[in-house]
């Protein structure tokens, strides 16, 4: 189904969705203040340099379904949907300039007064997380006289454009992610996306800010990761071409979903230590490597978060289920669960613990040694059966995702405080609302 779209800002990513839009059909008119821009576009030529585009503006042009102007009331009231695609620069200081977007949300909710019908505004440009609620609905909603829902509609739509490949990942997305409080407005860009293949996640406006976020922080760390492994490599004469081919070919844990998942910070024998042995041998060279040195101090500031969040409580009583520093296992040496414990020990908690793969009778080796030098009072906290830490507890910490979570909800009461570190699957997670928290969800 063809729509008639308004494109606002005709830089980098408005001119790309402008083209593209066009080229699968619909009837789209870009806005921009700069008369230039719009010239160009009217004249059915681009404004930016990427591969694709002033092609695709030709033929759109000469199609009769790519046009530009100036005149906001115009493009709101022969539009039904409006792409807010206007720059949102970083200050000096990291703060974004959203000196573009709010009078743009103003000029269109100010025409949208004298449009009986309803209007879609899609905001594409990227803003931090809670910008829609707090600048483009109540500025719309004010200058409108609308309020959101059968007269407006908003959706947060994110680009993940690459410069040089724009016009193809506009095309082909890795994902189409739609931010929106109602599902109607939701449907009139899934129905205007409806030729892409690629996924479709509906989900909240503030959700969909941040993944743009999320995504170009990833895309960062992997290039600075990326290139600190090559440096350090290079200094110690590895072939670095073969390291990236065969570090790369591994997607079941390198390249995957995993270790994505937001929980409780790593421990064990190996990362510890190997991060350590990086970063000394980094230092040993000469070779600055600031990520990997800041990987440590990242884990330890997520490991006070889960501290702070049991302090926080003002429980004395404290179940901790989990010890080990990974499930099914009983491997205890750098376990950020035994470092809790040492912890709220220290802070005076009176702490019980289980763990159904932990028993002091049949500790041996490192493992013993290393309780016997970090907590030699483990035996003392031990309980062999879940219902003893849960009779005392008044707050009960889920480090361990190897639970019955059943027997757990079946013996939990009602006063009793859950904080859950191990990011327990919805369906999984025990506990009312208000007693419930995870240490980053």
């Amino acid at each position: 189904m063809s729509r008639s779209i308004s494109v606002f800002g005709l830089g980098y990513v408005g001119t790309v969705t402008a083209t593209c839009l066009a080229h699968k059909g619909h009837s789209v008119i870009g806005v921009d203040l700069n008369a230039d821009k719009v010239r160009l576009m009217e004249m059915g030529q681009s404004s930016i340099v990427e591969p694709g585009v002033a092609e695709m503006a030709a033929e759109c042009h000469q199609g009769c379904r790519l046009h530009a102007t100036q005149d906001v009331e115009k493009a709101v009231l022969e539009s039904e949907v409006s792409f807010v695609c206007v720059g949102t620069p970083g200050l000096r200081n990291g703060r974004f300039d959203l000196g573009h977007l709010e009078p743009v949300c103003r000029d269109i909710g100010q025409v949208l007064r004298k449009k009986p019908s309803f209007h879609l505004v899609v905001v594409r440009s990227t803003v931090l997380p809670g910008t829609t609620d707090t600048v483009v609905v109540p500025t719309l909603e004010d200058a409108s006289g609308k309020r959101l829902g059968k007269e407006l509609g908003i959706c947060v739509n994110p680009e993940f454009m690459r410069e040089g490949t724009a016009v193809e990942d506009f095309l082909q997305p890795p994902m189409t992610v739609i931010g929106t409080g109602d599902p109607a407005h939701a449907a009139v860009l899934r129905n205007l996306f409806s030729w892409t293949s690629s996924p479709i996640f509906e989900t909240s406006f503030r959700t969909a800010e941040m993944v743009k976020y999320a995504c170009n922080a990833w895309h960062a760390l992997k290039v600075d990761f990326a290139n600190e492994m090559g440096s350090l490599a290079k200094q110690l004469d590895v072939d670095v071409e073969a390291l990236a081919k065969i570090f790369t070919a591994d997607t079941k844990l390198n390249l995957s979903s995993t270790y994505l998942k937001p929980g409780f910070a790593f421990g064990g024998s190996c990362l510890p230590k190997d991060i350590r042995a990086l970063s000394y041998r980094g230092k040993d060279l000469d070779v600055r490597l600031p990520l990997l040195d800041a990987i440590l101090p990242s884990n330890d500031a997520h490991f006070e978060r889960a501290v702070q969040m049991v302090l926080d409580t003002g429980k004395k009583n404290v179940a901790l289920l989990g010890l080990s520093f990974k499930t099914a296992t009983d491997d205890l040496r750098e376990s950020p669960q035994v470092q809790l414990a040492k912890r709220l020990l220290g802070e005076g908690k009176n702490l019980q613990i289980w763990d159904d793969n932990v028993s002091l009778g049949r500790l041996i080796g490192s493992n013993r040694q290393y309780i016997e030098q970090v907590i030699p009072h483990i035996g003392s906290l031990l309980r062999e059966h879940l219902e003893d830490v849960l009779n005392h507890a008044e707050v009960v910490v889920i480090a361990t995702r190897g639970i019955d979570i059943e027997a757990l909800g079946a013996k939990l009461r009602p006063e009793q405080m859950i904080i859950d570190l191990v990011n327990l699957e919805k369906s999984r997670r025990v506990g009312s609302s208000g007693s419930y928290e995870g240490i980053c969800w």
